[in-house]
């Protein structure tokens, strides 16, 4: 499990940087809090959770900002140790972990032949401003796809927003790791549901359930 508190690591000037020479660049972990492992018996099925596809901006090191109406930014001198849309992906996995229900469960990197696979659109991962106030966005439109056919099973679109304590980088970054924290618990209950359904009913011949 990733450490709870944001790590700052401070490194050098990397060849491809922007940044003035000498200048460093902070990279953050997505924070985690502790999660309480399930008591209820584990399902039957593995699970594979996909990197979810995202614009170039989410799909990045780089930290989004919308500092005011539409125009899109990103943090200077801090980085994520890992892109946007890797972060997501790995908090999700470390979430079904932690909760011990689904016993098998894997990435996209892993290629491990699944029964059900998570994927979906990250169309937000980024800090807003309101009113002078930092709120961290994440929107993440979730599909699940059977593992075999891949055929889609049930689609659900999943928003949070969460406040930040100030607009320093690392306070936005820990209302980062809350807000990941509650959309994982979000999709992580979505998804057992819709997988329970499909132990008892089989795989779906035609269509999907729709959340949006």
């Amino acid at each position: 499990m990733k450490p709870l508190f944001p790590l700052a690591l401070a490194v050098l000037l990397g060849a491809c940087s922007i940044l003035p020479e000498g200048e460093q660049l902070t990279v953050y972990r997505l924070p985690a809090t502790p999660q309480a492992v399930s008591t209820a018996a584990p399902v039957g099925w593995a699970l594979q959770v996909d990197k979810p596809l995202a614009s170039p901006l989410l799909d990045s090191t780089r930290i989004a900002v919308l500092p005011e109406g539409d125009r899109v930014s990103a943090y200077q001198g801090v980085r994520w140790d890992d892109r946007g849309t890797r972060v997501l992906r790995d908090r999700l996995v470390d979430a079904f972990r932690a909760d011990g229900r689904v016993a098998a469960v894997g990435s996209d990197e892993s290629r491990l032949v699944t029964d059900l696979a998570l994927s979906g659109d990250l169309r937000a991962f980024q800090g807003e401003y309101r009113a002078g106030r930092v709120e961290v966005h994440i929107l993440l439109e979730a599909r699940l796809v059977s593992g075999d056919s891949r055929r889609m099973v049930a689609s659900r679109r999943f928003e949070v927003r969460e406040p930040a304590t100030g607009t320093a980088p690392a306070e936005v970054v820990k209302a980062f790791g809350v807000a990941a924290d509650r959309l994982s618990r979000e999709v992580l209950e979505w998804t057992l549901a819709e997988g329970a359904e499909v132990a008892v009913s089989g795989p779906p011949n035609s269509g999907s359930r729709a959340g949006f």
